[in-house]
């Protein structure tokens, strides 16, 4: 990748937890549409985050008191010190306002403004409440099959996937996906909702497929209309293009 392109990737990261820490204050929650529902992951890291918010604030004090003569390191420092708290907060603002989110066809799962993964509910072949402390070793090749997202040094739910998936990270590398293991702050419940929104959409698949095999059995004319035909391919060969890895 780049150096322009990193460069854009990092600076569209800055935006993304400061625009965050807006959101924050005004308790609102970023890409949770109406009928989703947000699985929270926050809690765990809290404690941290705003430990190290408060260590930063009284250094800042302590650099101010030392720096009182110098008034240009004084300003400088005080930039800095600014920017440092903000960025502290802006990781706990990022996890409160992003919460994963589970919608009718997708999993959305994210770690603050760091990083995110699509992954159609279609794909899901089995999830479970599984709470780890250990995270999965590195493959010498290279090869990623799979992805944790970590809050408080632990995740407590795994997602196996039937096909892979690509996920993206902060600066654009791609990784092969089959595992991903989040956490939530409710867990079980977490759980429990995308097992039955699973179930919703494999029963719907099940019925559209039922439908599809009477519809081609009832005659040539459903299946010799040149539009439905057209609008058939190009929805299988996109469908495939977005399921595999």
């Amino acid at each position: 990748m780049s150096r322009v392109a990193t460069l854009r990737r990092l600076a569209a990261y800055e935006a993304r937890w400061l625009a965050s820490l807006g959101s924050w204050v005004a308790r609102r929650r970023i890409g949770v549409a109406p009928g989703e529902r947000a699985l929270a992951y926050a809690g765990p890291q809290a404690a941290f985050v705003y430990g190290l918010a408060f260590v930063c604030v009284v250094e800042s004090v302590g650099v101010s008191v030392l720096l009182a003569d110098h008034p240009v390191a004084h300003a400088v420092m005080l930039v800095l010190d600014v920017y440092t708290v903000l960025a502290v907060l802006g990781l706990q603002a990022a996890a409160v306002t992003r919460p994963h989110v589970l919608g009718v066809e997708i999993l959305w799962l994210r770690a603050g403004a760091r990083r995110d993964i699509r992954i159609p509910l279609e794909l899901i072949a089995s999830v479970r409440y599984d709470l780890r402390f250990v995270r999965e070793p590195k493959k010498d090749s290279g090869e990623v099959e799979v992805v944790e997202l970590v809050v408080g040094d632990q995740t407590s739910v795994t997602v196996e996937l039937s096909e892979p998936v690509v996920a993206f990270g902060l600066l654009g590398r791609q990784e092969t996906v089959r595992t991903v293991r989040f956490h939530a702050d409710d867990a079980r419940a977490a759980v429990t909702a995308l097992r039955a929104q699973l179930a919703t959409v494999h029963a719907g698949t099940a019925l559209g497929s039922g439908e599809g095999a009477v519809a081609g059995t009832g005659g040539g004319m459903a299946t010799g209309t040149a539009p439905e035909t057209g609008e058939g391919t190009a929805a299988g060969t996109g469908g495939a293009a977005v399921r595999q890895g």
